[in-house]
């Protein structure tokens, strides 16, 4: 017989048996280790965080680097909002803030991440609604969901990774489906949570952002039910919230970090466009909607588009005053200061990226706080303002002198191509009648996976189910085995056994 086991015990541990079990080793460290020990932590060394690492010769981050850090900023926010005791007892009221849970949490975010990044996100939810019928589409924060609960198979009797109901949870930066869950649906709400509105593209498609899928929907049920009159259903938990916010910092220093390594970031332009608003700010803000649209390519132009999308967006803490200062102060750090030097990979150079990267994480990590009401539109911990408007000018530098360049849209383009050229080859071989007991394993035992889980149990359910499995068989793979499995089936490899068949 078990022994009895605290009810706030069971409520952290979800009501697992392995947790439950040993009282003397924190579950937590033991779902961080489980999570760190998974081939699918493993594989997004080789995954796309902003540009490819296969071939690029460049030193830049990948998601495994991004989520250990994500992580390191994480726990340091966890650690210092519980050092202090009353701060602590608002935490415990709204389900508690453990660095464990915090730390797994963020480790585990990106598991779901598909080849070549946010890019591949988009591609597998077009191909996935609109070639395979597959009304979720993909998600990678859902699909992160997917293999902790289903997807990731430990042995016979366990199903995904067993981590506690605490750290599922803490995993749920959208904590709602698609389509349905819960109801009345986040994305009636007005204004929708971040995340809940749907593309604008495809407004009946359902929320833009969501956490699991409908197969995975009694799960999220299950490690929500503790914080049940706790917070509302669509509203992040606490640790949930200082691992998205852990997410955006990491994000918003540490890309901006590495194009700066690599000499994309100049500083001519980010300055350009920083001095040009702040000396004709006047001027840009008397200007219409359309004619500053008209003027995007002037410098200037592209930062007040970012100011009046805040005020649109987040009107709950966007604040002109605040923005002027961090435009101003992103200005001096960034501008004036990192990109005014050269990286020339000599180690007074790194030491440098180094000091700037350390400076602004411990910035931010300190202007974290909590609010027992928060909007709509942000979680109970969250960054100060004034360093929330720092974070959105750092990710427009991101946004505006990366992303929005002609040259990685080529590369992008090309990715594109490739990943709808390789769902359907894999849909063609699935269909081969004589080809089925050649199946890749893992693509046959996903098949089966989804056609059991799929409800209702329609005529169209083995195809739906085929498709799921494409879906999951390709966002499982690195760059470079998908280019490396579309050369074989495309028969341009002369190698027979590359990694791309190792799943």
């Amino acid at each position: 017989m078990e022994p009895p086991v605290e009810p706030r015990v069971r409520r952290l541990f979800g009501g697992s048996a392995r947790a439950l079990g040993d009282l003397a080793t924190s579950p937590f460290r033991a779902d961080r280790d489980r999570i760190v020990g998974s081939p699918f932590f493993a594989r997004l060394g080789g995954v796309t965080q902003v540009i490819s690492p296969v071939g690029s010769g460049l030193l830049v981050h990948n998601r495994l680097t991004h989520s250990l850090k994500v992580a390191q900023v994480a726990r340091a926010i966890a650690e210092r909002l519980t050092a202090d005791e009353g701060r602590r007892a608002r935490l415990d009221a709204l389900g508690g803030c453990d660095p464990d849970v915090v730390e797994a949490a963020a480790l585990a975010h990106d598991l779901g991440h598909p080849p070549f990044g946010h890019l591949g996100e988009r591609v597998l939810d077009r191909l996935a609604r609109q070639r395979l019928g597959l009304a979720d589409g993909f998600e990678g924060n859902a699909q992160s969901y997917r293999i902790v609960t289903s997807t990731e198979i430990r042995g016979a009797a366990t199903t995904g990774l067993d981590l506690t109901a605490a750290v599922r949870a803490a995993m749920l930066k959208y904590p709602w489906t698609r389509l349905d869950h819960p109801d009345p649906h986040p994305r009636l709400l007005d204004p929708p949570p971040r995340g809940a509105t749907p593309p604008p593209d495809d407004p009946e498609s359902g929320s833009s952002k969501f956490g699991a899928y409908r197969t995975e929907v009694d799960d999220l049920r299950q490690a929500r039910e503790p914080f049940v009159g706790r917070i509302p259903d669509w509203q992040q938990t606490v640790e949930a919230s200082v691992m998205d916010t852990a997410d955006d910092i990491a994000y918003a220093i540490h890309d901006v970090e590495d194009f700066y390594r690599v000499g994309v970031l100049q500083q001519g332009a980010v300055s350009a466009e920083l001095i040009a608003w702040q000396r004709e700010g006047g001027h840009f803000r008397a200007i219409t909607d359309a004619a500053l649209a008209t003027a995007a390519r002037r410098p200037g132009a592209a930062i007040e588009l970012l100011r009046r999308q805040l005020h649109r967006k987040d009107a709950w803490v966007a604040d002109d005053d605040a923005f002027a200062a961090a435009v101003e102060h992103v200005r001096e750090e960034l501008a004036d200061g990192l990109l005014a030097v050269p990286f020339d990979g000599s180690i007074e150079a790194e030491q440098y990226v180094a000091r700037f990267s350390a400076r602004w994480s411990t910035r931010f990590v300190e202007a974290v706080t909590v609010t027992d009401r928060p909007s709509v539109r942000s979680g109970y911990v969250l960054l100060a303002p004034a360093q929330w408007h720092e974070v959105q000018v750092l990710k427009f530098v991101h946004h505006r002198f990366v992303l929005a360049r002609p040259d990685l849209a080529l590369h992008q383009r090309g990715q594109a191509r490739l990943l709808g050229t390789l769902v359907e080859a894999l849909w063609e071989w699935l269909l081969d009648p004589e080809e089925e007991s050649r199946l890749p394993r893992r693509l046959h035992d996903l098949v089966e996976l989804a056609e059991a889980e799929l409800h209702p149990r329609t005529a169209d359910r083995l195809a739906r189910a085929r498709g799921r499995a494409i879906i999951d068989f390709v966002a499982q793979l690195t760059d470079n085995q998908a280019v490396a499995m579309l050369d074989a089936l495309s028969g341009r490899s002369g190698a027979l056994w590359t990694d791309a068949f190792v799943l």
